[in-house]
């Protein structure tokens, strides 16, 4: 077994450029954890000088990392996989600390982001470039080429899985990397960047840059950048995709989402009811694949009940974990209070929970269930980020069809069905990049690849899957042709 070091609170923060861990030369800020609002850490915020000199690193290494056989890098990403695999009860602790989420969940994100690094693993298997003979004596290829120095931007509720979406990828095709992590959840950067050094990433392939806005921008304004990542609200998303591509750079920004589930009064009840509940309440709803608005069509209170008792069975600190921050449960507090206020009725009211004992000043607030929520209003159009589900009551299923696709998001609509007809009804017309049928949280699994579509996404491409290693690469196509034929005509 690869053992790291553990990880002990308090802890010292840095960027990880050329191999070393230098300190942030901005101002400094500290890591709460949302659990129990102890501290944890603290780093400094990089500059743009800091960003500069990841990225002269990066150019630096960028020229043999790039000239090293796919196999070899390949091998790395393997030494990487094992690291993970043998370390992942203490990344899965890391991550828990620091996002508040439970340790299963925390464990399942590291998996899946095991699923994409395995996705990269085998692109030495599959892309084995493609040379054909066009016509007589000419022959066409092309060949794949990393793009230079790339970035990734990766928000707080999935410390390890998101940057997994893309960095095995692009590191496996030789690209050099500049990862900017939340500055929330700083501390799974660290590890990460330690295990892939284990691993035998050579110094200056990898830079991770702790910071802000200031160091977005950056990213997105730096010539040598050729192309970025980001995954996060949709406010943010459509900025940096705006800036990004301002430059000529490549962009693929994933934004926030409204989700929509539709039950159908012929749904099976306890399916229905464990789908929708966990959809909702997982992750404490910190995530852009949650379910926000459920479409009850005509009598499913009998489904209703079961999806509202799951949801009361659930214990936080159990079965979900804390939300991020104190000024989050706020917000969320708020609008659960506004709600009331306009006569929507409070199903599961989650505020002012009795937080796990020793966890008093962590960030909780329990899964909330309102009910005859109206079409355009704040709960059925704003994104909460909590463990609220919005329920909007309707007479057909084309009535819930015409409100989900007038929804300007796009990642995900589920429907809650025995029929098969209504189903491929919703996969065919929902407008949403990802689409389940009896299942709360539709993310595919690899080799398909995570993308929505509308104001989920902005940019070409996929972030995961085959799809995505033409956004981290260029083809190069070559045309040969040695020596004249006796029978030449146009095509020679």
């Amino acid at each position: 077994m690869k053992t790291l070091e553990k990880f002990e609170a308090p802890f010292k923060l840095g960027n990880f450029i050329g191999g070393s861990w230098i300190p942030g030369s901005g101002t400094a800020c500290t890591v709460i954890s949302p659990l129990d609002g102890n501290f944890l850490g603290e780093f400094h915020f990089s500059t743009n000088e800091d960003l500069k000199a990841a990225v002269a690193k990066a150019k630096e290494s960028f020229g043999a990392w790039s000239a090293t056989p796919l196999k070899e890098r390949t091998q790395v990403m393997f030494n990487f996989r094992d690291i993970l695999k043998d370390n992942i009860d203490e990344i899965s602790r890391i991550v828990h600390l620091e996002n508040g989420k439970t340790i299963p969940e925390a464990r399942a994100g590291v998996m899946k982001g095991l699923e994409v690094l395995e996705f990269a693993l085998s692109i030495q298997n599959m892309d084995s470039q493609a040379k054909m003979e066009v016509s007589r004596g000419v022959s066409c290829e092309y060949i794949r080429e990393p793009l230079g120095v790339v970035a990734s931007i990766t928000p707080f509720n999935f410390p390890a899985m998101v940057p997994m979406w893309t960095m095995p990828i692009a590191l496996t095709l030789g690209n050099c990397y500049i990862w900017k992590p939340s500055e929330k959840t700083p501390l799974t950067s660290y590890w990460m960047a330690c295990a892939l050094k284990e691993a035998g990433l050579p110094d200056g392939v990898l830079s991770v840059v702790q910071g802000g806005k200031e160091v977005v921008e950056g990213i997105c304004e730096h010539p040598d950048i050729k192309a970025v990542g980001f995954v996060g609200s949709t406010k943010v998303a459509k900025l940096v995709y705006a800036k990004a591509a301002s430059t000529g750079k490549r962009a693929l920004c994933l934004g926030g989402a409204k989700n929509h589930l539709i039950l159908l009064p012929d749904a099976e009840v306890k399916l229905s009811g464990m789908g929708i509940a966990d959809s909702f309440t997982g992750c404490a709803g910190q995530r852009c694949m949650a379910a926000s608005v459920l479409l009850a069509v005509g009598d499913v209170d009998h489904i209703i009940e079961k999806v509202v008792e799951r949801a009361r069975a659930t214990k936080i600190g159990e079965q979900m974990g804390a939300v991020i921050d104190s000024s989050s449960v706020e917000r969320i507090t708020k609008a659960i209070d506004r709600a009331e206020s306009e006569g929507v009725k409070v199903l599961l009211d989650g505020r002012n929970p009795v937080a796990p004992k020793g966890c008093e000043k962590g960030s909780w607030l329990s899964p909330t269930i309102l009910d005859g929520v109206k079409p355009g209003s704040e709960f059925a159009c704003d994104e909460l980020f909590g463990p609220v589900i919005s329920i909007i009551r309707v007479n057909s299923l084309s009535e819930a069809l015409e409100i989900e696709n007038s929804n300007p998001y796009g990642n995900a609509c589920s429907v809650f069905t025995s029929s098969g007809i209504f189903a491929q009804r919703v996969a065919k017309e929902a407008r949403a990049g990802m689409v389940g049928v009896n299942i709360g949280v539709p993310v595919p699994r690899e080799p398909f690849s995570f993308a929505g579509i509308n104001d989920s996404k902005f940019g070409a491409g996929e972030i995961t899957g085959e799809a995505s290693m033409d956004f981290w690469s260029n083809l190069k196509k070559l045309t040969t042709k040695w020596e004249l034929q006796s029978d030449n005509n146009w095509m020679s």
